[in-house]
């Protein structure tokens, strides 16, 4: 057998040494823990879900590229689920809170006033989702809506005072009216008289923002 050279040995043995030190320069150069980006979730019914537009233009979309042009590095997920009721919001509470989001925006409501639900039944059902959130710290901001005026005037009054009187008592961000910017603009109500188009959705997001904004911290 022929030895190897003692050159050759302490030649593999430099560059393993080399190798060594730089794999383990490349490793300090990456955090050991990287905070987990803060995450909004947009809790509600077809308005949030985007019944009827192309995916990628609900509403939680347009609030989401409205956030990263403004610098806040949140991740905005989209919870919503088309005919859902405030006691289907309820029974949803469990899959929000394992997220554990940073911000929820709650929107239910409407499918309780289009089905003419108890007023009560509807307030206590947005109260259960708005403490749970509160109690695990989460901040909230209530969305509203309100009804085709074929409902009755006391029916209507009294649904739109739900938002409102709950914000109100939980000391929460609140939009009383998710339509109150788009219901004078063409083009941006579905034929079926309910659900934002994708140039409606944008106008919500538009309108969120303002509340929204104070609940987030722009350093995160």
């Amino acid at each position: 057998m022929v030895p190897r050279s003692r050159h050759c040995y302490t030649f593999h043995v430099d560059v393993r040494r080399r190798l060594l030190v730089s794999l383990l320069l490349s490793f300090a150069a990456i955090p050991l823990w990287a905070a987990p980006q803060p995450l909004l979730v947009c809790f509600g019914d077809s308005i949030t879900a985007g019944y009827g537009v192309q995916y990628g233009k609900a509403y939680p979309d347009f609030l989401q590229q409205k956030l990263d042009e403004h610098g806040y590095h949140y991740k905005v997920l989209n919870r919503g689920t088309s005919g859902a009721t405030t006691k289907d919001a309820v029974a949803g509470l469990p899959s929000i809170l394992a997220l554990h989001p940073e911000v929820v925006i709650v929107e239910f409501g409407g499918n309780d006033g289009l089905r003419g639900l108890p007023i009560e039944q509807t307030r206590h059902n947005l109260d259960t989702v708005i403490t749970a959130l509160q109690n695990v710290h989460i901040k909230v901001l209530v969305a509203g809506i309100t009804l085709p005026p074929n409902y009755g005037s006391d029916y209507i009054r009294s649904f739109d005072a739900v938002f409102s009187d709950l914000a109100a008592e939980h000391k929460t961000a609140v939009v009383p009216m998710l339509y109150k910017d788009l219901i004078r603009v063409p083009g941006t109500i579905q034929d079926d008289g309910i659900h934002p188009t994708a140039k409606g959705a944008e106008i919500i997001a538009d309108t969120l923002y303002p509340a929204l904004r104070p609940l987030l911290n722009k350093s995160k």
